[in-house]
């Protein structure tokens, strides 16, 4: 798996956000179009495209893209 797949994976749940924006040290929570319907969405996509389940709580202690993909990648 690499990081640059899961961001790819990661920007595309969002509609409005430039794919420029999205980098391992992007503080995901910051960006505008950030809600809880973007969270459950990319719980939906991580459970979808890696097979892993994620909490509600991973993504709330989670600041970074990189964050949550050490985590997957930790359980893959």
């Amino acid at each position: 798996m690499k990081i640059s797949d899961f961001i790819e994976n990661f920007s595309a749940q969002f509609d409005d956000t430039e794919a420029i924006e999205f980098t391992p040290k992007t503080v995901f929570k910051e960006l505008e179009e950030w809600s809880s319907l973007t969270a459950l969405s990319i719980i939906a996509m991580i459970d979808e495209e890696y097979d892993v389940r994620i909490k509600g709580d991973e993504i709330r202690n989670s600041s970074t893209i990189n964050d949550l993909f050490e985590i997957i990648k930790s359980r893959i």
